[in-house]
């Protein structure tokens, strides 16, 4: 059958789009776009906002509006939490955030069966790691790798939690064996994510960290390059450092997560640092790492947010020297104990929003500017306007000319910034 696939949200889901893609190829199936005419439509949900839940219903309908006789099924996060919602929608299979493969054998029934078939499990309930095939079908220039599924945090905007479950983590000689065979796919670098991957190994209760299983990948990699997703400040130790600023293939882009820059306002998220933990996580890495990037997200606007709070995380992204923030005005998530906070005006978080943004604006182009005159390798992955473009190990952006350099490692010397790219001459 010709299927298509749309997919909203985090790199989790599409790592989890991906490896449903290379499932449904490999048992004999044909992937189209998804503004083409297919037999079966499949969303894969995102529920991290409200606005989330918005898109995901959205692009279900769309897809019911483009070929009314065709299958449409959804899965991710907004069908696991919202499934009788879902299923309002017409939809011929419901499924969840869980056992990908169990839902490409219900969508493959779906088409001989046209009745309608909700498959979704208790996420809390979720102990064991669902293993799924790493790599893309694009280019092979990056991949992801699952490492980590599920969390146990339970900030106090977040749904996630409840749509993940607890912590379950890849066994570390499959992680391992992965790693190898990517590599001799002819990856150039590998992206470890997963919902909190600093909660790597957490299950495991044998000791097993996110340190052990990052210097296991280093020595499967080779010269593949290893980037690591989203990391809670307190992974950041001196430990970490210690092991981890000597392997060679590790990037040294380190995104925070940060959300506020004020104590009393990380109180009320319920993360669980404050500033000056953060501030000790930045330090570190500035110690170990020559330059290291450190980027982080930023919520403005949250419930109970003053003036006074907000200015507060101004001055604090500064003091920080970031070298790049994603800002975003608080999106109130419906079951999660934000929504039934003081709600800041519409008009107030769009206003904070947009002078965060110049903030972030301007740290950016200050690491930027401290790029210039620095030789990185450069992974390029694509032609764009006569230049070849490609990223950095500090995740970067790099415009350079060149003959035939898609998916090489090169090195180059930055010499300028055009915009939000630096621009190099490549090294013979």
């Amino acid at each position: 059958m010709r299927v298509a696939i749309y997919t909203l949200g985090c790199k989790v889901n599409q790592y989890e789009t991906q490896a449903m893609e290379r499932e449904l190829l490999r048992r004999g199936h044909t992937l189209v776009p998804f503004e083409e005419t297919a037999d079966a439509y499949v969303v894969n949900t995102c529920s991290v906002t409200a606005v989330s839940d918005h898109k995901s219903r959205q692009m279900l309908r769309r897809a019911k509006a483009m070929n009314p006789a065709a299958v449409i099924a959804g899965c991710g996060c907004y069908v696991q939490t919202h499934a009788k919602e879902a299923a309002g929608l017409g939809l011929d299979l419901v499924g969840g955030s869980g056992d990908h493969l169990a839902f490409l054998d219900l969508l493959e029934a779906a088409v001989d069966k046209r009745e309608q078939t909700v498959h979704v499990d208790e996420a809390l309930r979720r102990r064991a790691f669902e293993v799924l095939p790493a790599g893309g079908l694009a280019e092979r220039t990056r991949a992801m790798l699952k490492v980590e599924d599920g969390c146990v945090n339970f900030c106090s905007y977040c749904i996630i939690p409840y749509a993940r479950g607890p912590v379950r983590s890849l066994p570390l000689l499959k992680a391992v064996e992965e790693t190898k065979r990517l590599r001799q796919e002819g990856y150039r670098e590998i992206v470890l994510t997963g919902i909190e991957i600093s909660s790597y190994g957490r299950d495991f209760k044998d000791g097993t960290t996110l340190t052990d299983l990052i210097e296991a990948l280093s020595a499967a990699a080779g010269d593949l390059r290893l980037r690591l997703g989203s990391l809670e400040p307190r992974t950041i130790t001196e430990d970490f450092c210690q092991r981890t600023s000597v392997l060679p293939n590790l990037c040294p882009h380190f995104h925070l997560s940060l959300q506020s820059g004020c104590d009393e306002t990380l109180k009320r998220m319920n993360r669980r640092y404050d500033t000056a933990r953060y501030s000790e996580s930045v330090a570190l890495l500035n110690r170990y790492f020559d330059h290291p990037a450190i980027t982080t997200d930023l919520i403005v606007g949250f419930p109970g947010e003053t003036e006074t709070e907000f200015a507060k995380t101004l001055a604090y992204l500064e003091k920080c020297r970031l070298a790049a923030v994603h800002v975003f005005p608080y999106s109130i998530r419906p079951g999660t104990p934000a929504a039934d906070m003081p709600q800041v005006e519409k008009a107030v978080k769009e206003e904070r929003a947009k002078r965060a943004g110049q903030t972030a604006k301007a740290l950016h182009k200050a690491y930027l500017a401290d790029c210039v005159g620095r030789i990185y390798p450069v992974l390029f992955e694509q032609k764009k306007d006569g230049l070849y473009t490609g990223h950095a190990p500090n995740y970067m952006e790099v415009a350079a000319a060149g003959e035939n350099l898609h998916n090489q490692v090169r090195r180059v010397r930055m010499t300028g910034v055009n915009g939000t790219i630096l621009t190099g001459e490549v090294e013979p």
